[in-house]
């Protein structure tokens, strides 16, 4: 079901590994064609372009954008009560994480009288959207809302998509996870719009927000690029991707049920093996075919296991394997092999890193206590995942006396003339005019 990569012999470059690893392409820049007229209409319109837009695009009139306050409350009354147990335990479990993640103001004296202090202040107002296309995500709810609490965010608002079955609101497993949380601000609204929304704000119906994070699909990627410099944004979010680097030690049938686990996601989800064992490829091609026939989202996961974005990649070594992953830069990486712990501490790019048998990525996606939301496409290579740390500001605050002025004010003076900027030190020699 896998196409296979061989890539025994080839000792490459990151660049040249990564030409030849699969990765699925989405066309970024003509979804930003596509949304240009939603983004102009939100812009300039009213809550009646919102609801229309409702209708166009996911098929149903909300009543109004914003959730109203007794449905958040019955979502959560209504809430399957193993539901809300499982909800409760995974945020106790992300909070722990993620608390550890806050930052102390610090002081430094650079000098005598001299000081430099940094303070993590966090964004005004957040702007958390969860999708709700093929499956419904309460965990990115958690997921999103979690940190930004903990930053201490003071305003948060989240926004998914209305659904035609929900009488024109969100999932209700989604609104419970919103009250859950405490969350109060939330609206029926998707897609591109939604990004637009916060982006904006518009009178009557949302207030601007500082920051949008949360993955969505293409059109939300297309929006946060877009959009991005009138809004802060996480990341683009593409389609989903595991990786698993594994050895002859590995459980045929755990490969095989983690791949297909993130392949459930999408028909464009990157599924990849790396891997020493021609015997594995095997055995996992044995078990995929057993287990996606049998499965629930079998052609979705058929799909995206046959799709160019999927393949099992042959290697010599693990050394090389390590090299191919690190090139790959996988949104979740398993490592599975006889040294699993050692050889994950050679791991420099990816979005999170899953350790053994027992660390599967959906642990990760729900209960482990880390954040789902993370790099895709290689952006791993330069991009951390959702944090505390999304949500806040380190702001320096300069105070100098007169002495310690007076003491590097040549070396100033001297930089700005070397810069052709000779007014920055004309503004360090006038303080001395009235001295």
């Amino acid at each position: 079901m896998l196409r296979s990569v061989d890539l025994r012999g080839k000792h490459l470059t990151k660049d040249q590994y990564q030409r030849e690893l699969p990765r699925a392409t989405l066309d970024v820049a003509a979804a930003m064609q596509a949304i240009e007229p939603i983004l102009a209409r939100v812009k300039n319109g009213s809550e009646a372009d919102l609801i229309a837009l409702g209708e166009q695009f996911d098929g149903v009139r909300p009543a109004s954008i914003r959730v109203p306050q007794a449905a958040l409350d019955s979502a959560l009354a209504q809430l399957d009560p193993s539901i809300r147990a499982a909800l409760e335990t995974s945020a106790e479990r992300i909070r722990k994480v993620h608390a550890s993640q806050s930052r102390e103001e610090k002081s430094v004296a650079v000098v005598e009288g001299g000081t430099v202090r940094e303070k993590w202040i966090p964004v005004d107002r957040v702007g958390l959207y969860v999708p709700g296309g093929r499956a419904v995500y309460p965990s990115s709810v958690l997921m999103n809302v979690i940190p930004a609490q903990i930053a201490q965010v003071p305003s948060i608002a989240v926004a998914s998509p209305p659904q035609a079955e929900n009488g024109g609101l969100p999932h209700p497993t989604i609104l419970a996870a919103c009250a859950l949380l405490g969350i109060t601000e939330v609206y029926a609204i998707g897609g591109a719009q939604a990004i637009a929304l916060f982006a904006y704000g518009m009178d009557g119906v949302a207030a601007k927000c500082d920051l949008v994070t949360g993955p969505g699909n293409i059109y939300v990627a297309a929006a946060k690029r877009a959009l991005r410099g009138i809004i802060g944004i996480d990341s683009e979010a593409g389609p989903t991707e595991i990786a698993i680097l594994a050895d002859e030690s590995a459980v045929a049938a755990d490969v095989a049920t983690d791949l297909i686990s993130q392949a459930e996601h999408d028909v464009i989800a990157a599924a990849v093996l790396v891997t020493t064992s021609e015997q594995l490829i095997t055995d996992v091609a044995v078990e995929l075919e057993k287990r996606v026939a049998v499965t629930k989202h079998s052609e979705r996961i058929k799909t995206a296991l046959t799709g160019i974005q999927s393949a099992a990649v042959l290697v010599d070594s693990i050394e090389q394997g390590l090299d191919v992953v690190n090139a790959y830069a996988a949104e979740h990486l398993e490592i599975q092999t006889r040294n699993a712990r050692s050889d994950a501490d050679q791991i420099r790019n990816a979005g999170a890193v899953f350790i053994g048998r027992f660390s599967p990525v959906s642990l990760g996606d729900y209960s482990a206590g880390s954040n789902h939301v993370l790099p895709t496409g290689g952006c791993a290579c330069h991009s951390s995942g959702l944090s505390v740390q999304s949500f806040l500001r380190g702001l320096h605050f300069v105070e100098y006396g007169q002495q310690a002025f007076a003491d590097i004010a040549s070396t100033v003076i001297t930089l700005a003339n070397a810069e052709d900027l000779p007014a920055h030190g004309e503004a360090i020699s006038a303080r001395f005019e009235s001295l």
